[in-house]
């Protein structure tokens, strides 16, 4: 069973968020049939510790909008890989380094991804609708 219709709607208002802070590389993947616990995860990541915790406050405010609300925050100290569990998609915004080194794209690379708005793809591969 794919990602529910609610999964989706808050996987692409969180990539949205993100993007309007400048997120990089921001890619979603429907993880239903691998995992029992979220429907889908959202990737992406930012050039230093403070555009992090700035990208995670964006998504919360979004979100919130939405009458979504966190269950879990994780590594919000070191703001260099933070985790946001919404049960139904899970949010990782990591530091470019980090991305790198851990490559979650890869792990979950047999999962089909979820398709997200034209606004949030120009920014992907790091070049802003401007240039």
């Amino acid at each position: 069973m794919p990602a529910t219709e609610r999964a989706v709607q808050l996987v692409v208002a969180a990539a949205e968020a993100a993007a309007d802070k400048l997120a990089e590389n921001i890619v979603a993947f429907d993880v239903s049939e691998q995992l029992a616990i979220t429907d889908a995860f959202v990737v992406c990541s930012a050039s230093n510790d403070r555009q992090v915790r700035a990208i995670v406050d964006a998504i919360e405010d979004r979100l919130r909008d939405l009458d979504a609300k966190p269950v879990r925050r994780e590594g919000e100290r070191e703001g260099r890989w933070i985790l946001i569990d919404y049960i139904d998609v899970v949010i990782h915004v990591q530091h470019a380094e980090d991305r790198v080194y851990y490559s979650l794209e890869r792990l979950w690379k047999d999962c089909p991804t979820i398709a997200l708005p034209e606004s949030v793809q120009v920014g992907r591969d790091g070049h802003g609708a401007g240039e």
